[in-house]
């Protein structure tokens, strides 16, 4: 046969060109495509970074917008109850004097007076003594206290000292006389005792621990 009618022969090493362009359009795109995911995930992972940052941003302010109102409504509730109980502060301190007219009415009476009264002064002097429990009920019902400071110690919180006494039978800072009644209002007070205290006597002993009780001593001895 010719040489010339002999049919070409291929190799197998020899590259297709049409595949290898195939081939490397796919890389290509497969790159593109793995880029792309990178990108749409770093991009997710800021997007969720900023509404997280965003959320404990809001979660923050509500929280310091709740306290607030919290405040608001418990300064209110304090301030509605103040106004229940210390409202009528100043016309009690104004009605104190109808108070301390009663109780000098019936201290300028003697008790002998009293013990002996017939009639109509005994009737008088009952009467009084009613109208001056029940002015003191009446303000014991809007919180107001008398304070009954006689043979306590002096504190300077409630009561105000007119003189000293001196009376060496009683402790000394001891209240022994009364001037004038004092008030409380709630927890505050409305008018301080007028007082005098006694000087001359033993100092106040501080408060000594109480003593065991033998029992329990026995019995943690005998445990």
């Amino acid at each position: 046969m010719s040489e010339h009618m002999r049919a070409p022969e291929t190799g197998e090493g020899t590259a297709d060109p049409k595949s290898t362009a195939q081939q490397a359009e796919a890389t290509a795109e497969a790159e593109a495509l793995a880029a792309a995911d990178a990108q749409i995930g770093a991009d997710g992972a800021a997007e969720r970074a900023r509404l997280e940052a965003e959320i404990a941003s809001l979660k923050d302010k509500f929280l310091r917008a709740f306290a607030e109102a919290e405040n608001v409504r418990r300064r209110a509730d304090k301030e509605v109850a103040d106004a229940k109980t210390y409202g009528v502060a100043s016309f009690a301190r104004d009605i104190l004097t109808v108070a301390d007219d009663l109780a000098r009415a019936l201290a300028a009476v003697d008790d002998k007076v009293k013990a002996e009264a017939e009639g109509s002064l005994k009737a008088l002097l009952e009467g009084l003594e009613l109208t001056e429990r029940s002015f003191h009920k009446a303000l014991e019902k809007h919180g107001i206290r008398k304070i009954e400071p006689r043979g306590e110690r002096f504190d300077p919180n409630l009561h105000q000292a007119m003189f000293e006494v001196p009376d060496p039978s009683v402790h000394t800072g001891t209240v022994v006389q009364v001037v004038q009644a004092g008030y409380t209002i709630g927890d505050r007070v409305l008018r301080p005792a007028m007082v005098g205290v006694a000087r001359g006597g033993p100092k106040p002993e501080a408060a000594k621990p109480a003593a065991p009780d033998a029992d329990s001593d026995q019995a943690e001895s005998r445990g």
